[in-house]
């Protein structure tokens, strides 16, 4: 892999653990909430030796419990997967989730080593009461050039969730989504869970 895209790969991953644990309730802004959780779970890298060494074990278990439940990671993968979402089937979508949900873990891995002396600033937000999507962006300050990354949350229920992440100006989804439609224009639903199981495998054989 380029330094590039290493960096790239790393400045993804690090921006989904800091945007995306625990639920924002109604009654708290987004942005404020996006700030908490980058400064704690920053504090709880910093702090853990196991995760900076790239225990991925830890931060297999670190996803599950703080990240994963509060994303909408359905939307997410659909979004990722755009209109052949709908022509798949539900055992062909929960694969696919799985798959890219360990696509996306087994990245992080190596970007929570990275983590030193970061912090996060919050830049304005136009947004109503009234609103049910908004976009909180952000920057990560530490040696170097401000990282830029925002983050589209939907509020679903009394809480919001992430559905989508931009790291230097690149949306996650839509730059999976066309590598997952070159796939599976080639390959089929099929063949894109055969790609991503094939590269969780290979990572998981590197750890």
């Amino acid at each position: 892999m380029s330094t590039k895209n290493t960096v790239r790969s790393l400045l993804l991953s690090f921006s989904v653990l800091l945007g995306a644990a625990f639920a924002v309730h109604a009654e708290t802004s987004p942005d404020a909430l996006i700030k908490q959780v980058s400064t704690d779970v920053l504090d709880a890298v910093k702090a853990d030796k196991s995760i900076q060494a790239g225990d991925v074990q830890k931060v297999v278990a670190l996803v599950d419990v703080k990240v994963m439940p509060h994303i909408n990671f359905q939307r997410m993968t659909a979004s990722a997967v755009g209109r052949y979402w709908r022509q798949a089937t539900p055992d062909q979508q929960k694969r696919l989730q799985e798959e890219f949900k360990t696509l996306l873990v087994r990245t992080y891995s190596g970007a929570l080593a990275q983590v030193k002396d970061q912090t996060v600033a919050l830049k304005p937000m136009r947004s109503t009461p009234q609103d049910t999507e908004v976009v909180v962006r952000t920057e990560v300050r530490g040696k170097g050039d401000p990282v830029q990354l925002d983050y589209r949350l939907e509020k679903s229920g009394d809480a919001w969730k992430i559905y989508d992440v931009n790291v230097v100006g690149v949306w996650l989804v839509e730059n999976y989504r066309n590598s997952f439609a070159q796939e599976i224009g080639a390959n089929g639903i099929d063949g894109l869970i055969a790609k991503l199981a094939e590269r969780n495998k290979a990572a998981a054989a590197r750890t």
